[in-house]
């Protein structure tokens, strides 16, 4: 049977970097609040000209480069985001004009942080044999939604933008996607999410939505950290199990980059060292669907794993959902 191999990745972030202190300017926290709480230094903010699309196609450019493939060769394209540019359509038929691509398939997914699920459907339609080469892609602009205030602190510090990009290819080898593992729990549904603008709302978008804040994001963060810290190792032990593997045959596990606190509750959860679960959240925040395939790159890049290593990527995000994937690279 064809599975997926991933052939090719790549990220980009925007080039304004925000730092904690930058934050102690406009709001009232410290950099110490922020990396006890968090493990962040410093984000990404998009300048006003710039939107996920531009993020995106960036880090498109780039996987494919990795890849050693031009857009000619790509079947179908998979974008994972929360941010689109615009209310609708998608970014993902930006990616496949703007790349000068055949008039292949195109769509968003919206599983916020876990954006394994947009993976997760890329490997399927490879083993299923519809498609040879697939894109897919995280992107995701929240700046431009967050609430840079003392009563917006809490969220306003984690979050990020930024973009990353994966080429998935189909192979006869024993590399490549082992398994993915996708769950959701929607009694969590308001703990983590933004209630406007939606059709729940008639119309959508009002003054009153606005004046109430429903525009914004909003975090039960005490809710989201006891649900994330007990569904990643689930999660991460499930991808194991279906694949007969150990801890000691994981190289490296890299999740998704929501809170270095969770990413050590994790490795303590799963009795290893934070040397195997690999956290880059410090110079580039919580970049939701973004953020493992960047965590991905420099995790390569860091030669922490290589051909042949087994690694798993584990997510955790709004709905609730969590996923997780087993790769031999």
């Amino acid at each position: 049977m064809k599975k997926a191999q991933i052939t090719g990745i790549g990220f980009h972030v925007p080039e304004r970097v925000v730092t904690n202190q930058d934050l102690e300017k406009i709001m009232d926290t410290t950099d110490q609040w922020i990396q006890e709480r968090s493990g962040i230094t410093q984000r990404h903010w998009v300048d006003k000209e710039s939107n996920a699309s531009i993020l995106a196609i960036q880090a498109a450019k780039n996987a494919m480069e990795d890849a050693e493939i031009d857009a000619s060769e790509i079947d179908l394209v998979i974008c994972a985001t929360l941010t689109s540019d615009y209310f609708f359509p998608g970014i993902s038929n930006q990616i496949q004009h703007s790349l000068g691509m055949r008039m292949v398939g195109a769509f968003d997914i919206k599983a916020a942080c876990s954006a394994i699920y947009s993976l997760s459907i890329g490997d399927q339609f490879i083993r299923t044999e519809q498609y040879k080469t697939i894109l897919v892609v995280g992107a995701e602009v929240q700046s431009t939604a967050l609430d840079i205030s003392d009563e917006g602190r809490n969220i306003s510090v984690l979050f990020a933008d930024g973009a990353g990009a994966a080429v998935l290819q189909a192979t006869d080898s024993d590399k490549g996607i082992l398994s993915t593992h996708l769950h959701s729990d929607g009694k969590y549904l308001k703990d983590l999410w933004c209630e406007a603008p939606g059709t729940s709302n008639n119309p959508r978008l009002t003054k009153e939505i606005l004046d109430q804040g429903k525009h914004l994001p909003y975090m039960n963060g005490r809710e989201v950290f006891k649900n994330a810290v007990r569904r990643f190792p689930e999660v991460i032990k499930e991808a194991m199990d279906a694949n007969e593997l150990t801890i000691d045959d994981i190289s490296q596990i890299i999740p998704h980059q929501a809170n270095h606190r969770i990413s050590e509750a994790v490795a303590k959860r799963m009795g290893v060292g934070m040397d195997k679960v690999f956290s880059n959240i410090k110079h580039y925040g919580n970049t939701t669907a973004a953020s493992i395939p960047i965590a991905m790159c420099e995790a390569r890049d860091k030669s922490l794993f290589s051909s042949d290593d087994i690694i798993i990527l584990a997510a955790f995000g709004a709905g609730f959902t969590w996923a997780s994937a087993a790769i031999r690279w």
